[in-house]
């Protein structure tokens, strides 16, 4: 067997995985492509002044926040002062809630009582709509970063205490007394057994919690007293009756969503992979 056969077989399998990715990548843009192009077509024709055409769009974006130099990666300076702050408080948010609900959740999760007290007080403010509590927030924290990221948190932080408390409460009770018998402390249990079982439930809830952030962190910047995000820049458009701005920023949401989103699954499938094959080595 001569080194170009030995080397052939990998090259083929390469090729095939690179070949099944760039049809996969493929199925999944053609409806977006197909959208794009009806969108476009509908919109020249039509003529409205009111829905631009997506090249129109496209190209606005372009001047408002990738035309800056090579050196700052073609982003300009309003990018930096529309598009990071946004994404500064979302992520602080999301961060804090994830931090707390986790920790809530498994304390919660892990005590029947406890959560059968409290599960109706959960389930009351989870109910209640964040936009409704905003003079609230306003008297406590002012207008300002404080106040929008205290009005993410408050939206975003229940899917991920509920979620994690349901994961943890539903641990298998056979790994428990596997457990027990193996004399793990509570540290090693709550770290092999618990956080593991529940981590399916938790990213359900984190996947919530980050669409809530991004349209709580939008919807924090449309208030007064706001001077930066991409929120304030939507305010800013509609009151210049600048209709190119406006979708602009609103296909640059869905853009970040999808991206989010898209990470997430990325890091869940992983995450999640690594623990059933853990699970599996050690059955």
């Amino acid at each position: 067997m001569t080194a170009a056969t030995l080397t052939a077989g990998p090259a083929r399998r390469n090729a095939g995985t690179a070949g099944r990715l760039l049809g996969g990548l493929a199925h999944r843009l053609l409806p977006l492509v197909i959208l794009i192009a009806l969108w476009e077509a509908a919109t020249r024709v039509s003529d409205s002044p009111f829905f631009p055409p997506p090249s129109e769009i496209a190209q606005r974006m372009r001047e408002l926040w990738l035309s800056g130099p090579p050196g700052h990666l073609y982003f300009t300076a309003d990018a930096g002062e529309t598009i990071v702050p946004s994404l500064y408080r979302m992520f602080l948010a999301l961060a804090l809630s994830v931090v707390v609900g986790v920790v809530l959740g498994m304390a919660l999760g892990r005590s029947r009582q406890a959560l059968a007290f409290l599960q109706p007080l959960l389930q009351f403010a989870r109910v209640i709509p964040p936009p409704t509590l905003v003079p609230v927030f306003i008297v406590l924290f002012d207008f300002g970063t404080q106040m929008q990221v205290a009005s993410i948190i408050f939206s975003a932080i229940w899917p991920v205490l509920l979620n994690t408390a349901d994961g943890a409460r539903s641990v298998d009770s056979l790994q428990m007394e596997t457990a027990k018998v193996f004399r793990l402390s509570a540290v090693d249990r709550m770290r092999l057994v618990i956080i593991p079982s529940a981590l399916p439930k938790i990213f359900a809830g984190l996947r919530l919690a980050l669409s809530l952030s991004l349209i709580l962190m939008v919807f924090s910047e449309l208030l007064p007293g706001t001077s930066d995000g991409l929120g304030f820049e939507l305010t800013n458009a509609k009151s210049t009756s600048d209709l190119p701005t406006i979708w602009s920023v609103i296909v640059l949401l869905g853009i970040l969503g999808y991206l989010f989103n898209t990470i997430l699954l990325a890091v869940e499938r992983r995450v999640l992979a690594r623990h059933r094959g853990a699970r599996k080595a050690n059955a």
